[in-house]
């Protein structure tokens, strides 16, 4: 049986990544058809928004101009994530912090790494951070920079870069790009319910506005309630909440004005159960408390949150949105592919949940099935991928916790237990204690987070790695070539334009095509 008819059910970022991904790839088949079912009831939850410079070649790839992203979207430039009190203040003091950079370290030739740590070895106090020592775009985002200049032609930059942005305009223009140019079908109805054949596929949904719709292919978009594969499917849940501790959030939009700088980065400041993001774009702050409701009452989460905001909680609207941290045991079973949420969930940590859903499209994309027959080596493949990807993603964010040395609560100090750390990552630690890290040490090259960001976050957060004795010859490399990167980064500083100056322009003229 051939399949021809495609439907997504539900919008938002996921199902419009989707759409896009799928809708393009479609185009080349002859005879297919791709659908998305929107509720008009539920609207887009926007947990994070913030991605990472991969999305940019999805956005390239769809046809979408970076101009009108950028002023559709409300969007601002993100070039890092900067971390604020993930370790003990008595040690490192009150306003620590650290820099996960997106341009790679080192960029001048020489691993810049072993130099860092021999003089962290001998001088804890006294050294740069490892972000400002190994590259440029550290002093960048400090002097609140933009990663390009009104000159430079779209989706390129003098750094790499990713964006911040409103999900709800982001979705609205993907819709827009899907239904115009791949000629995806929208309709809006809610999903009641599904019919399964003899063989445990699904045939058609039922809608309460436009009846029962028959399809081949159905992708599950439909967020955390997983209409398809969890409800009607019944496929098991990977609990990850003995791992990954924080599953709560209260999420609140900040407005801000024209006077207020844009920081080039989100920021990530921890506290005694979990952490708070902020993301600034042109007009707002989104910011959101993250923490475990297992080491913090509801109570106290607004109490502390309402501090960071500096007592303005209650005068702007605000919500809870609980977290099941986890993913489904399968994410492909018989003709019903989950994407996004629906795939599951671990925590807005390194904007993982837009990463991954981009990741998972466009992986499914390549190879769409055209029969049924294809489905079973298909579905094997994408969920083997998919999961090695989550497991990969559970370790990065774990990372973050079990590295730190605050004592200051129960939370800190359970997540270095080790039974709540995955035993890939104790492996990989303890290798780490004696070696810094190499892209070798990774197996796979579907690897969500690669080499260059353990190093931020390893040596960002002041790991320490048993140092080897460096050659003069070395040495007087890195002692020179840590130099140029210092005057490299002060040059770009100098150079480049202020985050909100080099927004209002490309408002106003736009950016040039490539």
């Amino acid at each position: 049986m051939e399949v021809q008819h495609i439907v997504i059910i539900g919008g938002g970022t996921a199902g419009w990544l989707a759409a896009n991904h799928i809708g393009k790839a479609a185009q080349l088949l002859p005879n297919v058809t791709v659908t998305l079912i929107e509720s008009p009831d539920i609207p887009t939850i926007g947990v994070g928004e913030g991605t990472v410079p991969a999305i940019k070649q999805s956005l390239q790839s769809f046809g979408i101009r970076e101009t009108d992203f950028i002023r559709d979207c409300d969007v601002s430039f993100k070039q890092s994530i900067k971390f604020c009190n993930w370790l003990d203040r008595h040690k490192h003091g009150d306003n620590n912090s650290y820099h996960h950079l997106f341009d790679a370290p080192s960029p001048l030739g020489t691993d810049l790494t072993p130099h860092w740590l021999s003089q962290f070895a001998n001088q804890p106090n006294a050294i740069p951070a490892y972000s400002e020592m190994v590259s440029p775009q550290h002093y960048i985002c400090e002097a609140l920079k933009a990663p390009k200049l009104i000159t430079t032609p779209e989706y390129g930059g003098k750094v790499s870069y990713a964006y911040h942005l409103n999900a709800a305009k982001f979705a609205k223009l993907l819709a827009s790009n899907a239904t115009s140019k791949f000629g995806v079908t929208h309709l809006k109805a809610n999903v009641l319910d599904a019919d399964i054949d003899n063989e445990g596929n699904l045939t058609e949904l039922k809608t309460d506005k436009l009846g029962n719709l028959t399809f081949d292919f159905f992708i599950d978009c439909s967020g955390f309630e997983s209409i398809l594969l969890a409800k009607k499917l019944q496929v098991p849940f990977v609990d990850k909440s003995k791992q990954l501790f924080v599953n709560k959030a209260i999420v609140a939009q900040v407005p801000i004005t024209e006077e207020h700088a844009i920081p080039p980065y989100t920021i990530a400041t921890a506290h005694q159960a979990g952490w708070v993001w902020d993301i600034a774009l042109p007009e707002r702050r989104g910011t959101g408390f993250v923490y475990s409701d297992n080491h913090m009452s509801a109570s106290q989460a607004e109490q502390k949150f309402n501090h960071y905001l500096g007592g303005k909680l209650d005068s702007l609207p605000h919500r809870e949105i609980p977290m099941k941290v986890g993913y489904r045991e399968k994410f492909w079973f018989k003709n019903c592919v989950a994407l996004g949420l629906a795939q599951g969930f671990l925590e807005p940590i390194e904007a993982t949940s837009i990463l991954l859903t981009d990741f998972a499209a466009s992986y499914l994309a390549k190879r769409l099935p055209q029969t049924m027959a294809q489905m079973p080596a298909l579905s094997k493949r994408f969920n083997d991928t998919m999961t090695y990807a989550w497991e990969r993603v559970v370790e990065f964010a774990k990372l973050h916790y079990c590295i730190s040395d605050r004592v200051d609560s129960d939370f800190w100090i359970d997540n270095r237990h080790p039974e709540s750390i995955p035993s890939t990552l104790k492996q990989k630690m303890m290798l780490w204690q004696n070696f810094s890290p190499l892209t070798d040490d990774l197996f796979s090259r579907f690897e969500v987070f690669n080499i260059d960001n353990y190093l931020y976050v390893l040596y960002g957060m002041k790991y320490h790695t048993q140092t080897a004795v460096n050659s003069d010859s070395y040495n007087q490399i890195a002692l020179k070539q840590v130099a140029q990167i210092q005057q490299i980064g002060q040059s770009l500083a100098a150079e480049l334009p202020e985050h909100r100056t080099l927004l209002n322009k490309i408002n106003q003229f736009g950016l040039k095509t490539i």
